[in-house]
């Protein structure tokens, strides 16, 4: 039989306040165990909610860049249950009236497809704290510092049917969220983390099948691997002729499997209802229209420009717009150099290697978007060839100079262009090479294109690499043929 994947996801964004939704207790990664936990996350009698409006207006950036429907009016609920890392005995949530509405995200595939996944709605709520359990032998500890820190839980409708489909949207998420600024983005310090909803059904099949969730999965690669995972156990159990049980798992990383954490909750299990301590939420038409034009440049509209103005191919369009970072630091290389396509090669060429070996991200580059702005400026007016261009490039990763004009001179690398200075090389390489010269000579016209590779060797040899490669050849050519 032909199975289908079916596939939904639950992101949860974690906002860049400076302090959490409802109290003034601040948000800042890594500070030790409780210290970041007020009277309010704490849930002590007595205290009450107060809404943070940045996190507010966040979610509305989201909806407006996913083209959202914004409702007028939203409610914040109660989901009522008791686990201990969540003092209050509920999560204040958003049920019945979330603050963003339907949208559409676009995903680009690793073939240049591209298709839209619809966005079910988005809406905003408290985190819990974290149980420890490595450090405490039989004993669980509890740090509350992430309690009621700012999430936006982003609802897909179930519209992937496979693991890299999941892998682009997410990534597509992430773009959006950080070319906004209303998140980090940072998997591993757990900002975006997801919830994966996977089931399969015989192709040709309009009912869904029974899905199981993967709950906070937190990298893209490890959501293809869950998927991949799942799919096999559900199709493995279903020709079997067992049933899929709704249920929540985990994905276990290191042993590449998901296991059963508990069956799976509905909402009724919730008891949700509306949250006595918060009003409403009611969004007037200007303060959506201002958040609105307050919009920076999103990834598909930075894609298309890449592609009108500058020319790029839609796959080097892709790749340069992918992050907000790697945007940026294109945009620099290209401002200073004044060429579009060489910046371009050399930021997914030359750097991304670099950085790649390194393991590092493109906001840690060693090479700063001006440097290498002005490394590819020397190519453009000769300054350098191509070779001694790498050479540059590898000095100003190893911090050996401020500037690529500071390493060629350091460095003697500039481009001899001088044709009496190559000429003159070039006599010497032939004056030297008597039995080479004489097989160019015996050779047919055709096969003598490849021979002149030795003596273009020679000469660059000769030269240090600093002379001009194209001038090396048609100075070669013209005085070996010369000689036949």
């Amino acid at each position: 039989m032909q199975w289908e994947t079916v596939i939904g996801l639950e992101v949860h964004v974690q906002l860049a306040t400076q302090s959490k939704i409802f109290s003034g207790a601040s948000t800042a990664f890594g500070a030790a165990p409780n210290t970041q936990a007020c009277a309010v996350d704490l849930g002590m009698p007595g205290v009450l909610p107060v809404l943070n409006e940045q996190a507010v207006a966040m979610a509305v950036q989201f909806g407006l860049a996913i083209h959202a429907e914004i409702p007028e009016v939203s409610v914040f609920d109660r989901k009522n249950y008791f686990y201990p890392d969540l003092p209050k005995g509920y999560q204040t949530s958003q049920m019945y009236h979330p603050i963003v509405g339907a949208g559409e995200v676009e995903i680009s595939l690793d073939d240049g497809t591209t298709r839209r996944v619809r966005v079910h709605h988005a809406h905003l709520e408290e985190d819990a704290g974290k149980s420890l359990h490595e450090d405490f032998h039989g004993m669980t500890g509890i740090d509350l510092n992430r309690a009621g820190t700012p999430l936006l839980e982003i609802v897909s409708e179930p519209d992937m049917r496979s693991a890299r489909e999941a892998a682009a949207y997410l990534k597509a998420i992430h773009a959006i969220v950080t070319y906004l600024g209303i998140s980090d983005g940072n998997m591993a310090e757990g900002s975006m983390r997801c919830d994966v909803n996977v089931s399969v059904r015989p192709v040709g099949q309009a009912e869904y099948g029974t899905r199981a969730e993967v709950k906070n999965v937190n990298s893209f690669r490890f959501v293809e691997r869950a998927i991949e995972y799942e799919v096999e156990r559900q199709v493995e159990l279903l020709e079997d002729g067992g049933k899929v049980v709704q249920e929540t798992r985990l994905f276990d990383p290191d042993r590449d499997e998901t296991r059963s954490m508990r069956t799976k909750e509905e909402a009724n299990d919730y008891r949700y209802f509306p949250c006595p301590d918060l009003l409403p939420v009611v969004l007037d038409q200007a303060y959506v229209d201002h958040l609105r034009e307050a919009l920076p440049e999103l990834p598909d509209e930075k894609r298309a420009r890449f592609q009108a103005e500058l020319g790029l191919s839609a796959y080097d369009a892709g790749v340069l717009s992918a992050t907000r970072e790697m945007a940026e630091f294109f945009e620099e290389t290209k401002d200073t150099c004044g060429d579009a396509k060489l910046a371009a090669n050399w930021v997914m060429g030359e750097l991304a290697g670099a950085l790649n070996r390194e393991g590092l991200p493109i906001s840690d580059s060693p090479v700063s978007a001006r440097q290498l702005g002005e490394l590819v400026a020397r190519v453009m007016d000769d300054t350098i060839n191509g070779k001694a261009a790498k050479q540059v490039f590898q000095a100003l990763w190893n911090g050996q100079g401020k500037s690529a004009d500071e390493v060629i001179e350091a460095k003697g690398l500039k481009q001899v262009t001088d044709s009496g200075a190559i000429e003159a090389m070039i006599d010497q390489v032939i004056a030297d090479s008597p039995a080479q010269v004489a097989q160019y000579r015996d050779a047919e016209p055709d096969k003598r294109g490849k021979m002149i590779g030795y003596f273009v060797g020679q000469t660059m040899k000769a030269s240090r690499g600093t002379a001009n490669p194209q001038q090396v050849n048609a100075l070669l050519k013209e005085k070996l043929d010369a000689l036949c």
